[in-house]
């Protein structure tokens, strides 16, 4: 198998980018629900609210600004202007610790995600053809995700040294947020051609979508339903060990989801993007059924070590399967009404999971994620592949 190709230079800025903007978040990402539930007291609900309303603000502003994007066809400008917002509320709950405020710039954060993510992903697909978009995708995914090892290593070595001062990390979140907003100004398009559609409105596009980009739609927003927040493999992991173990298990994670980006989506390149994408969810399954069964730190390692391989055949690639099926001239749009469905959905997940595991315990919702997944994930296999969609 031949796996070497040019990286294109503004693939690599893009992934820059994204690195140390992960950098940032991940500092505080597995940081904050414990901040929360161990110094703040919130509830496991109240975490999951805040988490769920978070991402439904990010995923419903995709399909907006998607949509916007294609329609003045400036994908970069909404890049920058993302970026930039995200970085700006970082350090805000440093300075005040408190339950509103730390759901106020989570929001604010999923503010600028959800402005960039539609037009940043059009950009990488722009800049790949059919025989290398997953690896592409793979690629960014790697670098970005290798952000989420380096910032809660750095996030532990700061509450080591802060004797868990939980405030001083997000102070020092801003720093990778400075080089994050440099490169992002480096970022550029290509000059795109006229569209063969005037129609960005994504509610619209939805009715006019051919059948099997309407099938994926479906299996995506059925899966994204019983596939809550990762908060709560964080607070189980937590609920067995330490807050450093918990943290320190979320960074062994992203380090196999990192490593294993770039080669699963050169696999899909070469095997279909819906094998490898279906048997993600078949490993998420197993995943789940672990975190429901188990208490013992080692074999919750070994869970997080499945689930990095479940990221990796997942998340890159359902956006280059997505860009395989659909026009450019909509593409933006497109990848932002899926996010959007789906975002809708992990609301709902999110909010349910953190109910359950309040008054039934832990195991519930990860068994229910478990065989919510392993259903769709035979329902995807049981399916003819996927062709291109026609034009919008």
């Amino acid at each position: 198998m031949n796996i070497k190709f040019k990286i294109p230079k503004q693939v690599l800025i893009l992934s820059l980018v994204s690195f140390f903007t992960d950098f940032a978040s991940e500092m505080l990402y597995p940081v904050t629900p414990i901040f929360l539930a161990s110094v703040l007291g919130a509830s496991m609900a109240t975490i999951g609210a805040i988490e769920g309303i978070a991402e439904i603000t990010a995923n419903l502003l995709k399909g907006f600004f998607g949509a916007l994007s294609d329609k003045i066809r400036k994908r970069a400008l909404f890049v920058k202007i993302g970026y930039s917002l995200s970085a700006a509320v970082k350090p805000l709950p440093g300075v005040f610790p408190n339950v509103g405020v730390i759901a106020s710039a989570r929001t604010i954060d999923r503010i600028g995600k959800g402005i960039r993510t539609s037009p940043r992903d059009a950009l990488l697909a722009g800049e790949a053809n059919v025989s290398n978009k997953g690896a592409i995708f793979g690629f960014h995914r790697s670098l970005d995700t290798f952000g989420a090892v380096v910032g809660p290593l750095v996030a532990l070595l700061i509450l080591f040294y802060s004797n868990n001062d939980f405030r001083t990390v997000y102070y020092f979140s801003a720093i990778p947020s400075v080089f994050a907003i440099a490169f992002v100004f480096l970022v550029k398009e290509k000059k795109r051609t006229r569209a063969k559609s005037k129609e960005y409105n994504y509610l619209k596009i939805l009715k006019t979508l051919p059948a099997n980009l309407k099938l994926l739609l479906f299996f995506v927003a059925l899966f994204s339903l019983v596939n809550s927040s990762d908060v709560f493999l964080i607070l189980k992991l937590k609920e067995t060990s330490s807050d450093f173990t918990a943290i320190g298990g979320y960074i062994y994670f992203n380090a196999v989801y990192a490593l294993f980006s770039y080669p699963f989506g050169i696999l899909s390149d070469k095997y279909g993007k819906r094998n490898i994408f279906a048997s993600g969810l078949l490993v998420f399954s197993i995943v789940y059924l672990i975190f429901a069964i188990s208490s013992s730190v080692t074999v919750l390692f070994f869970g997080f070590t499945l689930y990095g391989f479940y990221s990796a055949a997942t998340d890159g690639i359902l956006k280059a399967w997505i860009s395989d099926l659909t026009d450019d001239s909509i593409r933006s749009t497109v990848i932002g009404l899926f996010n959007t469905v789906s975002g809708i959905c992990i609301l709902i997940a999110s909010v349910v999971a953190g109910i359950l595991w309040d008054n039934f315990g832990s195991s519930l919702p990860f068994l229910i994620s478990s065989v919510g997944a392993l259903i769709i994930s035979v329902l995807i296999f049981s399916f003819a592949n996927f062709k291109k969609a026609p034009t919008v």
